[in-house]
């Protein structure tokens, strides 16, 4: 069982927490966590891309010149794709790039991120995480104290002056627990999380 030590947000060791192994201490198995990773990046794509075939084109209606005794090549409409305002041959059109995981194959990718995150020694636990206020310059003071710089922060609540104060933060992102996700554990440095968001976890995928 993974034991891990418990901060205060002025970066003081307060007490240590054991971590549930059936979530923070699994067999990693990277085939999955990169299929989590490219199934929300397919997901997140639009897919709007659009252009015109020749038959969609304005014009080009009849042939731009009879079909011999000119000197040209033969032509059948002035918008076809060599011409200049023509149709473009294999055009784009609006797809859908998702595709699906089950929830083991999810759940499973999510357990070995964190994992991952826990072994290098890159998951911070804080007793609480609260601010008076909605203030940048207090929340950044926070990571300082406990010596991170690029983090995903896990909230156990919807906790706005947190939020608020760390969306000014180019490499910090808040969520919650029901939120979170392979894509930002693996995307930020390090992986700060409050102990009642720990216990959440645990519940909810142990």
């Amino acid at each position: 069982m993974a034991k891990v030590s418990v901060y205060n947000m002025e970066g003081k060791e307060v007490d240590s927490l054991n971590l549930n192994d059936a979530v923070f201490g699994v067999e990693i198995n990277e085939h999955l966590v990169h299929l989590a990773v490219l199934q929300q990046l397919a997901n997140n794509r639009q897919g709007t891309q659009k252009a015109k075939t020749r038959s969609e084109v304005s014009g080009g209606g009849r042939k731009p010149w009879r079909q011999k005794g000119t000197g040209h090549a033969r032509q059948g409409s002035i918008r076809a794709p060599q011409w200049k305002g023509g149709g473009v041959v294999f055009a784009p059109v609006p797809r859908d790039y998702s595709f699906k995981l089950n929830k083991k194959e999810k759940r499973a990718a999510l357990k070995s991120a964190l994992t991952s995150k826990v072994n290098d020694s890159k998951f911070i636990v804080v007793d609480e995480l609260k601010l008076d206020e909605i203030k940048t310059k207090k929340f950044a003071q926070v990571l300082k104290n406990l010596e991170v710089e690029k983090a995903l922060v896990v909230l156990d609540d919807l906790d706005l002056n947190v939020i608020k104060s760390a969306s000014n933060l180019a490499n910090v992102k808040t969520t919650q627990t029901s939120e979170i996700n392979v894509f930002d554990v693996l995307k930020y440095d390090k992986v700060v999380a409050t102990k009642a968001a720990v216990a959440k976890i645990e519940e909810v995928y142990a």
